[in-house]
């Protein structure tokens, strides 16, 4: 069995999990450019460290009003999966959890579903509910049947 890190958030009421090993760093909200013509959860453009990224609003791409304005918790998680870097915005992402890759379970058909794959896995840790967060999917890396996902995000 094998002990992965993963950096948990939160969207709304519920908690999210996302893969250490996906997630280059964390940093405060400040705001973000808007980008014309750009789908409703991509929220703009900022630049980390020199970098300019996409933003995606996961409030408003898991279905939630987004937070506008944000509070002093949000966090920008960059994320990288295959050659595409992004920024993740999250209400809060404070914790670092180590969890064997067997306490994670197919999500049940209808959240599947729903979320269009967006949700790999869920993993109940103690009194807690935690999905994991298919971060390729998210971030447009990995399109169902070729086609492109409808949170890919080109800069």
């Amino acid at each position: 069995m094998s002990i992965q890190l993963f950096v948990l958030c939160k969207i709304g009421d519920a908690e999210y999990a996302l893969a250490a090993a996906s997630v280059v760093q964390m940093e405060s909200f400040t705001g973000a450019t808007a980008v014309p013509g750009v789908a409703p959860h991509v929220r703009g453009l900022v630049q980390i460290r020199g970098r300019v990224l996409p933003i995606i609003d996961l409030r408003v791409l898991f279905g939630l009003p987004s937070l506008s304005p944000t509070t002093l918790d949000a966090r920008v998680v960059v994320v990288r999966a295959g050659e595409r870097t992004v920024g993740l915005l999250v209400d809060s992402a404070r914790e670092v959890l180590k969890l064997e890759e067997s306490e994670f379970r197919p999500p049940p058909p209808v959240v599947a579903e729903q979320t269009d794959g967006l949700v790999e896995a869920v993993a109940q840790v103690g009194g807690r509910l935690l999905m994991l967060i298919h971060i390729s999917k998210v971030i447009g890396e990995e399109g169902s049947h070729g086609e492109p996902r409808r949170a890919e995000v080109q800069v």
